[in-house]
């Protein structure tokens, strides 16, 4: 049955486009990870500061497997850092993870 992560990220207001775009800059990055099963950012329509990264897994080995790779470091690091320069400033002020496994829900 599929794990499901989901990292909290405490973003505030203003910063929430830049977070959008970083994502969109590594879009499909863990698309290849062997059990990966899907990836969704949400954005707040309220007045909350938490984004939510959901990530769908085949089972927790197959998440592991992946956060322990290679991959995981260089599609975390910006493409700044990835050329030999600095991090860019951080937009979130917090974050934490989630972890769930599907009990039911619609055939859908």
């Amino acid at each position: 049955m599929s794990v499901i992560k989901i990292n909290a990220i405490t973003v505030p207001k203003d910063s929430g486009d830049e977070l959008a775009h970083r994502f969109a800059k590594r879009a499909g990055a863990v698309d290849g990870a062997d059990g990966f099963e899907g990836f969704e950012l949400l954005k707040p329509t309220d007045d909350r500061e938490q984004w939510l990264v959901v990530t769908r897994w085949r089972d927790e080995e197959a998440f592991q497997a992946w956060v322990s790779s290679p991959a995981f470091g260089h599609g975390h690091r910006s493409e700044g850092e990835r050329a030999g320069g600095d991090a860019p400033k951080p937009v979130a002020t917090h974050s934490e993870l989630w972890s769930y496994e599907v009990a039911g829900g619609s055939e859908r």
